[in-house]
């Protein structure tokens, strides 16, 4: 299976210009025959708490994202895209996920970090995705820190965990070292999706990185551009890309 995880450099607020930078990055995905993209946290929007009511969807079959779901039918490929979704619980920090031919299915994060409940609501998380028998578990940024996040994900039977995040270039430090832990406890392969550039007042520090199941580093996207990164769990290579 060839994985890929995205780096984007967010433009507040704006859906759509967003959506046409997810394209691109996908349309490299796709050009390297990836089975799955996934890109870093309420990535559609860029990491802006204070903007999530309004920018918010309610319908997983909203209009303004058909354009993944066509995308991921014609190409055979499962997207990962994040953005603020309401409920009559509230808002939560989500991944809508396209699958080929299937309906969509989000990824709400459960475990929220200090001072976005102000914002945002614990979602509910997905079981492991499924495609071509490998089992893939999301993580949404503070989830990486939570144990019994990751332990779920291998009592579930995932092998592949992906992290969506945002990681400023203060904190990003911990959650390589984080992730590279879990990589190596549960013999996972491990991605990470991250930001570069600014979102919701932090300086975001790219990084976007990909581990093996001893969890050494094996490839990781540079500080500042956007791009992606992929692995082929088949022979372990890895293929770095900048838009």
């Amino acid at each position: 299976m060839k994985i890929c995880a995205a780096q984007t450099i967010p433009i507040k607020g704006n859906i759509q210009q967003n959506i046409e930078k997810h394209k691109s990055l996908i349309e490299i995905a796709i050009s390297n025959q990836a089975d799955m993209i996934i890109f870093p946290e309420l990535s559609l929007t860029g990491y802006e708490p204070g903007l999530a009511d309004g920018l918010s969807i309610s319908d997983l079959e909203d209009e303004s994202l058909n354009d993944f779901q066509i995308i991921s039918d014609l190409n055979d490929i499962i997207i990962g895209v994040g953005i603020p979704f309401k409920t009559n619980k509230g808002i939560s920090i989500s991944m809508v996920i396209f699958q080929p031919n299937d309906k969509r299915q989000v990824y709400a994060k459960q475990y929220l970090h200090s001072g976005e409940e102000e914002y945002f609501t614990s979602g509910e998380n997905i079981l492991p995705l499924i495609k071509n028998e490998d089992k893939i578990a999301i993580a949404i940024c503070y989830e990486t820190s939570i144990p019994e996040h990751a332990e779920k994900a291998f009592k579930n039977g995932a092998h592949i965990y992906i992290a969506s995040v945002l990681n400023s270039v203060e904190s990003v430090d911990k959650d390589i070292k984080r992730i590279s832990e879990t990589a190596k406890k549960y013999n996972m392969y491990a991605l990470m999706s991250n930001f570069a550039g600014e979102s919701g007042g932090y300086e975001c520090a790219g990084k976007t990185s990909i581990w093996n199941k001893q969890g050494a580093l094996t490839g990781q996207l540079n500080s500042k551009d956007e791009g992606v990164i992929i692995i082929d769990t088949e022979s372990d290579k890895i293929i770095e890309k900048y838009l």
